[in-house]
């Protein structure tokens, strides 16, 4: 009888939701019927956010109903933006309706800035001022955010200039959040000893498109504690341990009962959940991200420790940060309390090496060098972070195929947070934003502070403040925009378009054209080295900007390319900077790179046609 009552007022909704006088016996039907009953047709899906509206404006006893705190606008707004809701508390008073409005609002304006990105910086990196039309928007900036997230969730191979530019806001918005966070944090006593903490915000800010947070991270090292406290109950049922409560900072003082710990601890880790150290892959950054460290249960000997730091700590063992040389380790006190120790007193751990317990002798041992007493020390929490972000840096340096150089720019900015006037450091960051060509004003800035802290410097900074000077004065004086015809005679040569999927016959590599020019137009000393005279039309021959699939950037001869008779997807970084969509067989270019090419769309639909259909034709026969 209820569902009966139900289905007939589901069917009747519609109908007020369309007509501006519904007839008054099916208003009457409505209204008639219980408010939970009315929440829940109203709730159920069929209607849009002006439905109800329309619906609510109909009679008062509807306008009670979809009142703008209530379950029915708070219903529109969480299958509208399933991903806020965990931002809201069930015990808080909220106008779902207002948010309602101020969350589409913020979409639409967010999406006009995306939209007016390529066209304002599609011939230059996005300048540091260019992210301030989002910072200056009002409402909240999780409302932004989301907005952001949704474009780039967005399905299928279109879109794919918004989406480059939703994930370029975003990274900087979440990065500066993040920043200024960690900012935050180092301004904690020094007695203030959350290392998880701390390299969770470093996590976040090198892998700010991830939803990475510290309630969650910690929810996993709950789950590993839980599993030790099972194996710990077996072997002491009545242990202390097993009362400590989430968040208790209570420390354990008898040896035997810590080592008890440590066994079960060594047991789940290693035995058990078979986390180890990366020898294999040591140098990868993905070993110092806490996540992936928990994800891969795999890492290096800094994040290996502050994660057997965290659980030892957590179950009552006061193990210590150990910044030795090589090797990162963790020391446990076997001293009495208040005496006066030196580093025999102490056991180290390697975490590295599934928990061993070292002497001194055998740390030595460990890395092939004698020590000093001082690198035995605790250190800070500042002094940890510093050391993983110093190995970040490292590996930044390291970089190859990346040529965004995005692991070191995001390590420097970590380390100048932590310390803002390291000259050298500085001045790499100055050399790289130079070297990319990107952010001349903000290497002004920074050659000036260099300058103020060290006045010896002043050959490096004049050598980057005249080049960057000259840069500046070269972008001024740029006019209008360069557009090539291939109807134009000086390009009857050129046989390839933009967007065409290539292949390199010498190389094999797979590439989209994205520019081309009809002779080569590098310097002599890049034809040089690149032995480009050693092909048989030189470099009197067109040559082609190209994305390749493993993230590189190329200029290609003409006779070094074919056509690609199966084509794919170039999974490249900047294709969203060129391109607005994939259709399987070639890439459509933007509205700002078809200014620069207007003839080429034309052509590529011909070659599509030629190629890809012949080929068809032949596998059907």
């Amino acid at each position: 009888m209820a569902a009966a009552a139900v289905d007939s007022a589901m069917e009747v909704v519609p109908a007020l939701a369309e007509e501006a006088a519904p007839e008054a016996a099916g208003l009457s039907c409505l209204v008639s019927l219980p408010g939970e009953v009315l929440e829940y047709i109203l709730c159920s899906g069929s209607l849009s956010a002006a439905d109800i509206g329309r619906v609510s404006s109909t009679c008062r006893r509807l306008r009670e109903v979809c009142q703008s705190s209530g379950k029915v606008w708070k219903e529109q707004f969480r299958v509208r933006w399933p991903s806020l809701m965990k931002h809201y508390s069930p015990t808080d008073y909220v106008n779902w309706l207002e948010e309602y409005k101020v969350r589409q609002k913020a979409g639409l304006e967010a999406r006009k800035i995306v939209a007016s990105f390529s066209k304002r910086f599609f011939s230059e990196h996005v300048p540091c001022n260019g992210f301030s039309d989002i910072e200056n928007l009002e409402g909240p900036e999780i409302f932004f955010e989301d907005e952001l997230v949704c474009i780039l969730n967005m399905e299928g191979r279109k879109a794919l200039t918004w989406k480059y530019y939703a994930k370029k806001i975003l990274y900087y918005l979440r990065q500066q959040k993040i920043l200024n966070n960690l900012k935050a944090f180092l301004q904690q006593p020094d007695d203030y000893e959350s290392y998880l903490e701390g390299a969770v915000y470093i996590d976040q800010y090198c892998n700010p498109l991830s939803d990475i947070s510290l309630k969650d991270i910690q929810a996993q090292i709950d789950s590993i504690v839980e599993l030790v406290c099972k194996t710990l109950r077996g072997i002491n049922s009545r242990h202390p341990s097993l009362a400590f409560k989430a968040g208790d900072s209570s420390m354990i003082m008898e040896i035997e009962l810590q080592s008890q710990v440590l066994d079960a601890m060594n047991y789940v880790l290693y035995d058990q959940l078979k986390f180890k150290g990366n020898r294999m892959d040591y140098y990868n950054a993905l070993n110092l991200y806490m996540h992936q460290v928990l994800i891969r249960r795999t890492g290096i000997p800094i994040s290996m420790s502050l994660l057997y730091l965290t659980i030892a700590r957590q179950l009552g063992v006061p193990l210590e940060p150990v910044n030795f040389p090589s090797h990162f380790l963790l020391r446990w006190c076997q001293g009495a309390e208040g005496a006066t120790l030196d580093i025999f007193d102490y056991i180290y751990i390697d975490a590295f090496g599934k928990g061993k317990q070292l002497t001194v002798k055998e740390c030595e041992y460990l890395i092939g060098q004698h020590v000093t007493a001082a690198l035995y020390g605790v250190v800070n929490v500042k002094k940890v972070l510093q050391r993983m972000v110093g190995n970040l840096l490292s590996l930044g340096k390291r970089e190859g195929i990346d040529q965004s150089y995005q692991l070191l720019r995001d390590s420097l900015d970590l380390y100048l947070a932590m310390y803002p006037d390291q000259v050298q450091l500085l001045l790499l960051q100055a050399r790289l934003y130079f070297h990319l060509g990107i952010w001349p004003e903000k290497v002004l800035d920074i050659l000036q502070h260099i300058q103020t802290l060290d006045p010896g410097q002043h050959g490096a900074v004049g050598y980057l403040v005249q080049h960057t000077l000259e840069h500046i004065e070269r972008k001024k004086e740029e006019v209008g925009v360069e557009v090539k015809l291939r109807s134009d005679e000086k390009h009857r040569d050129v046989c390839y378009s933009i967007g065409l999927i290539m292949k390199h016959k010498r190389y094999g590599y797979n590439c989209v054209i994205y520019g081309w020019d009809p002779t080569c137009m590098m310097g002599h000393e890049w034809i040089r080295n690149m032995n480009v005279h050693s092909l048989p039309h030189g470099h009197h021959q067109p040559f082609y900007n190209v994305l390749v699939e493993d993230g590189s950037c190329r200029y290609a001869a003409q006779e070094n390319l074919e056509y690609n008779v199966e084509p794919q997807e170039i999974s490249h970084p900047d294709v969203g900077r060129y391109f607005s969509e994939f259709t399987g067989t070639h890439y459509i270019p933007n509205a700002e790179l078809e200014i620069r090419y207007p003839e080429d769309l034309e052509f590529v639909y011909e070659t599509v046609q030629n190629i890809y259909s012949a080929k068809k034709e032949n596998i059907d026969e």
